[in-house]
Formats: C-alpha cells, structure tokens, sequence
C-alpha cells in the first residue's frame, strides 16, 4: 500500500460519530445531536441547529474544555448574539455533572458504546435523536434537588415533585408566544407509546452500522463514523 493510501485510511480512521448534548440546568431539557468527528465546525453547527430546537431562548453556554468549544469561532459567535460563554474547571468532571447524566441515560444507556463510522449510521442516529428528545423531555419526568442539610456525617437531599423537562418549561414560561404554543402543540400530538414504539424501531435501525458488524439487509457496508458519546 502505498504512503498515501496508508494516509488516506488514517485519516479516516480519525473520523466517527460523536454526541453533542445539551442541558439545560434550569429544566431538565435535554437535546442530542450526532455529529461527523469533532471539529470545531461541526460541533458549531450542530449547536447552532440545537438553539433552533429549543423551545425558550438560549442564555448563554458553559461547556466543557475541549478545543471543539474553545474556539474563536464560538466566541465570536456568543459575543456578537449576546450569550454568556463559561466553561468548566480542567479536570473537575462534575462541573458538567448535568451532561454527564444525560450522556448516561439518554446516550449510553440508549445506544450502548459502540463505535460507529459511516455517514449512513449518523443520518440514523438523528433520526434516533429526533424521536428520544421528545419521548425524554415530554414524557420521562424526574426530580431536581432542591437543598441538601448535613447532620453530622449523615447529608440529607431534598427533591421537589418530579415533573417532566415539558411541564417546567411550562412553568417557567412568562407568556403565550409561538414557542410556547409550538411547544404544546407539539406534546398533544406525541402519544408515549407510540412515541416509544418509533423509538425503538429506529435504535433496532441504527445498532447494525456499528463498526465490525455486518450491515443492515439490502445496504453497503458502511464506509466510515463514532461511538455516541458526548
């Protein structure tokens, strides 16, 4: 093989899926989205795409210390929308605490950890991302720690009433705008279990693609993605 086919194949080796998740702290509201490596570009892209989905307006940004963040272009980008930009502390895991829940439930616990590498398994993989942040946010509710007291060595934590990401959004809502009625247009038209049967249909779609097993029925062979993580 020749030196730039040796190069060719190891560049595209450096190429899989990836899952940019996105929490919001107040909320719960949780939104994925696969992405081709992790270039700044495309990670840029793909948050831009997930400001477009989100049913109330975008604050500001605290990601992690990765270059796909820590970028001149999503500076920019923050200064000239007016968003806050903060990151967290290198090597304090649990600044990222929310993510790295999410990256759990709806990310590993979901689709595994497998390694995916084709840009057919990606299309999949948002097709599967666009079914489970609606059967999470409308329809998975959960509590949020509202205080925690110390009693000696004993730490008591105290919740507040579980409730879906939909219904806070709800809550916190300050009046009827288009979002809002989107919003509510968009979860009486979203029934659990048939939700949850689309759901599982396109998981069972995209496990083949999975880098090292054969193909879905009637496909190619995939030719080149990641293991859906964060």
């Amino acid at each position: 093989m020749s030196d730039s086919s040796n190069y060719r194949r190891s560049c595209a080796d450096l190429y899989y899926l990836n899952t940019l998740t996105v929490t919001d702290v107040a909320t719960g509201w949780t939104e994925c989205i696969g992405v081709w490596g992790k270039g700044q570009a495309g990670v840029f892209a793909a948050l831009k795409e997930v400001r477009e989905r989100l049913p109330f307006s975008l604050l500001g940004i605290d990601s992690d210390n990765g270059s796909e963040f820590l970028n001149d272009q999503l500076v920019r980008y923050c200064e000239a929308e007016q968003l806050t930009f903060t990151r967290s502390r290198p090597y304090w895991k649990n600044d990222q605490a929310h993510v790295e829940q999410k990256n759990w439930s709806m990310v590993r616990r979901q689709l595994g950890y497998g390694r995916y590498e084709s840009r057919e398994a990606l299309i999949q993989l948002n097709v599967v991302y666009g079914l489970l942040g609606p059967w999470v946010n409308h329809w998975q509710p959960a509590m949020k720690l509202v205080r925690k007291e110390r009693d000696g060595a004993k730490v008591v934590k105290h919740y507040d009433v579980a409730r879906t990401p939909y219904r806070r959004v709800l809550a916190t809502a300050t009046r009827r705008d288009a979002a809002r009625e989107r919003l509510i247009a968009d979860h009486e038209t979203s029934g659990p279990l048939a939700l949850r049967a689309k759901l599982d249909e396109a998981i069972g779609r995209f496990r083949p693609f999975q880098a090292g097993r054969e193909s879905p029925p009637g496909e190619g062979r995939p030719s080149a993605g990641s293991a859906p993580g964060a």
